[in-house]
This record gives structure tokens, sequence and C-alpha cells, in this order.
């Protein structure tokens, strides 16, 4: 089987259980934005998704993703950074992130606006949501989410799009997006507009589409296991 081929056995797979979850639910299947997450692997499999209509695309470490996104510079995607976020990569990654899901403190939030403006671009910013008490993971808790979103929202060059979080580990995914539905309904009180909600992953995706996701990040069930990336 040719990797085209075997991406896009898998790219239908994974269609159809974001299709079936949102049956389940109650929604349409366009309300669901699909990220298929690159990290590990190389620009020719970001240019094969792309040849089966993946539009969206998303990365978690700056020194990867500069690069391959540099290589795809051709292609019409929309670029995503995941990861935690340090203040010394804003510049690097305002240079072709679209939309920036990990956005967990003021400093952070400003660094981007005025990267932003110094580029000339508009990025997009989430604010990411601890739903556990792992710093590892990043996050801020439930209830600082309103202060740093008026930071986003006030900033130039800078849109605040919603939330994003990543279910606890050992915890019923379920529950933790249910939590995260309430605060980005809260979120969406003060800021109509803001209404992204970045959660799920390959293992959860379809509780994460019952609870108002409207983009999942998917990464292992489109690519494969991870392995060491080699440009």
């Amino acid at each position: 089987m040719t990797r085209k081929a075997e991406i896009g056995e898998r790219l239908g797979e994974v269609e159809e259980r974001i299709a079936q979850a949102c049956r389940d639910a109650g929604r349409d299947r366009a309300e669901v934005t699909l990220i298929a997450i690159t990290k590990t692997y190389p620009a020719d499999d970001v240019r094969i998704l792309a040849e089966l209509g993946v539009r969206d695309v998303g990365e978690n470490r700056d020194q990867e993703a500069a690069g391959k996104a540099a290589e795809c510079a051709d292609l019409s995607l929309t670029w995503h950074f995941v990861g935690q976020l340090q203040t010394n990569k804003v510049r690097s990654v305002v240079g072709y992130a679209d939309v920036i899901h990990s956005v967990d403190r003021e400093r952070l939030a400003r660094a981007i606006s005025k990267e932003a403006v110094r580029a000339g671009r508009e990025v997009t910013c989430l604010v990411q949501v601890a739903l556990d008490d792992d710093p590892e993971r990043g996050g801020v808790p439930a209830a600082d989410v309103p202060a740093l979103a008026d930071v986003i929202a006030a900033a130039e060059n800078v849109r605040l799009g919603g939330v994003m979080a990543v279910a606890p580990l050992g915890e019923d995914p379920g529950k933790a997006f249910g939590r995260l539905r309430e605060i980005a309904l809260a979120l969406q009180s003060r800021h109509p507009g803001a209404v992204m909600v970045s959660a799920g992953m390959s293992g959860d995706l379809s509780e994460a589409v019952a609870f108002g996701a409207t983009h999942v990040r998917v990464g292992t069930a489109l690519l494969g296991r991870r392995r060491p990336f080699v440009r």
C-alpha cells in the first residue's frame, strides 16, 4: 500500500468517526473541523493530506513546525500551533501560525500581539484551559479564563477565538469536556465571537464532539504511531 493510500484509508475512518459522533450528538458534520496533527511526520505527509482535502494542520514544536510550514508554503493551509509556547519562540510561530491554541498567560498574549503587529498578520488565539492540576500540561484554571480572554480580545492584531483543553489522564473525558463546555459558554456570553472549542484527539474525539467541540486534533489515528522526526 502506498503512503497516500494508507493515509487516505485512515482519513476515511477518522471522517466516519467524526460523522458518527455528530449524528449521535444531533450536530451537523460541518460544525466540526478536523485538524491533522503532523508532528514527527514529514512535509510529504502534509502534502498528501492536502491532496486528500485536509486544510487544517497542527504542530506542537516550533523547531519542527517552522521548517515544515516553509516547505509547504505553496499549499492553501491553515496552520495551528497546539503545543506549549515559550515567549522566545513567539516571533517564529507568529510567522506561520494562523491559530495558536495554547495561550495560557497574559505575557504570552501580549508577546503574540507585539509580533503579529510587527509581521502585519492577524493571529487567532485560544485560551488553554487546565482541566486538571498538572502544570506540565499547561493551561489556566477556569476562574482565570475571563481575565485572560479580555486581554486577548483587547490586543492588537489578535483575535480571541475561544478555548482549548486536553482531557486529564485517567478521567472520563466526557466529564472533562462537559466542564469545558460550561467554561466555553460562559466565555461566549462575554465575547460572542469566541465560538471555537478545540478539544478531542484520536482517543476521545467522540466525547469531545458530544460536548460541543468545534475543532478536533487528530494525529495518531491519521498518520500512525509517532516516530522520531527526521528532516
